[in-house]
């Protein structure tokens, strides 16, 4: 069986769909998880690289990933579409994140930490002419 060197992360609000490859880019396992059932997973596995788009929910789950020894690559949604094969889907959104993560010239950003992302929300409301 194949060892899994990457899981490339597709975020929704209540699940999130993860994909494994192995060094060559072949799948290894295909897997929808709820939050719990997610964290649970990214704890027993053997530390790989992880994937996912960067958004305002992907900085939390780095972090998380981090924490359990994994390598973490945020990737621009703008630089993964290219990687997207057929039509679209969790699944497929998944397979190119992982994709996009191995590829030698992709830019990623980097995960912030907590209180960078709680100043970068204040200065947003701020923006907004809202106050905390």
């Amino acid at each position: 069986m194949a060892t899994t060197t990457t899981i490339g992360i597709d975020l929704g609000k209540y699940s999130f769909h993860a994909i494994g490859h192995d060094s060559s880019g072949k799948e290894t396992f295909r897997k929808k998880l709820s939050r719990t059932k997610l964290l649970q997973m990214l704890s027993v596995h053997e530390p790989v690289n992880v994937a996912m788009e960067s958004c305002g929910g992907s900085h939390w789950l780095a972090r998380k990933c981090k924490s359990y020894g994994h390598t973490v690559k945020l990737i621009p949604a703008q630089y993964v579409k290219p990687y997207v094969k057929t039509n679209k889907n969790d699944f497929i959104d998944a397979d190119a994140i992982a994709e996009a993560s191995t590829r030698p010239s992709m830019r990623f950003t980097s995960p912030k930490a907590e209180e960078a992302q709680v100043a970068s929300m204040v200065r947003w409301f701020g923006k907004l002419g809202l106050r905390l």
